[in-house]
């Protein structure tokens, strides 16, 4: 594509679509990969040197709730989760007002 002919105006509305189509398909992917969680299911996730353990209590647009073994509430990209295997879901449990943002 050749962009040297266009205007000031052309090339803003060509970078606000990009932008949009961008942004559309980081939410497609986003999705995707929460699609692979469940609520209930256990989880692990790395933090600080170490690996925390936790259940997936719900869905939010670009990450996942997940309630840890010691009640904390963290919301978590779904990339950053792995499922921990051989373990039976569990019932969530009623996060604390800890809720902790995980990038």
């Amino acid at each position: 594509m050749d962009i040297d002919g266009l205007s000031f105006e052309e090339l803003l509305e060509l970078n606000q679509r990009v932008v949009a189509r961008l942004k559309m398909l980081e939410s497609m992917q986003a999705h995707l990969e929460m699609m692979r969680f469940h609520p209930g299911q256990r989880v692990s996730f790395a933090h600080q040197g170490g690996r925390l353990m936790g259940t997936v209590v719900k869905y939010n647009r670009k990450t996942v709730t997940v309630v840890t073994d010691n009640r904390q509430s963290w919301n978590v990209p779904p990339h950053l989760l792995s499922p921990v295997k051989d373990a039976r879901p569990t019932q969530p449990q009623q996060p604390t007002s800890d809720k902790k943002r995980l990038r």
